[in-house]
């Protein structure tokens, strides 16, 4: 029971992502997917979206294309399994081709939202799970081109991508 009872927050939490996702068209990649929330959510939640699952562990990301298969998720959700800053470096496969990043757990504050801004194209979103407490953002996006976007979405940080 307590484990089910866990499940339904992870699943919850992820559902906030694909709340923070209004309005945006296109593509999105989940940067260190792992195994696989917010991404599988997401991809479930909005049949509109394209969808890429990024981890750099074989093993994770063997998982994850089991799960696509199994959702029937094929036509519209990859699975790619690369180092990040490979992935999205200039002239990286992935760089600035996205329409929104999103991250759980993906890595410290600051390199996490470096890495999403590469993958984001001009006007994309940024959305970070985020621990409820401190205000850590202001001196992490103070020099990058981001406006922080509220949408009374707890847990999360939001970012769109300016010029």
């Amino acid at each position: 029971m307590i484990g089910d009872a866990a499940n339904v927050d992870i699943i919850s939490h992820a559902r906030r992502f694909t709340g923070a996702l209004v309005g945006v068209r296109g593509s999105i990649i989940d940067l260190g997917s792992g195994g696989g929330v917010p991404g599988l959510v997401i991809a479930v939640d909005r049949p509109d979206l394209t969808v890429t699952l990024l981890d750099r562990r074989q093993k994770r990301t063997d998982f994850l294309q089991q799960m696509v298969q199994r959702l029937e998720l094929d036509a519209r959700v990859d699975v790619v399994v690369d180092d990040a800053d490979r992935f999205l470096g200039a002239g990286g496969q992935g760089h600035q081709q996205f329409d929104a990043a999103t991250a759980r757990g993906f890595g410290p504050p600051a390199r996490t939202v470096r890495t999403a801004l590469r993958a984001i194209r001009p006007g994309g979103r940024i959305v970070i799970s985020d621990p409820p407490t401190g205000e850590r953002w202001a001196t992490v996006v103070a020099d990058l081109p981001l406006q922080r976007v509220e949408l009374g979405k707890r847990g999360l940080a939001v970012f769109d991508r300016i010029g």
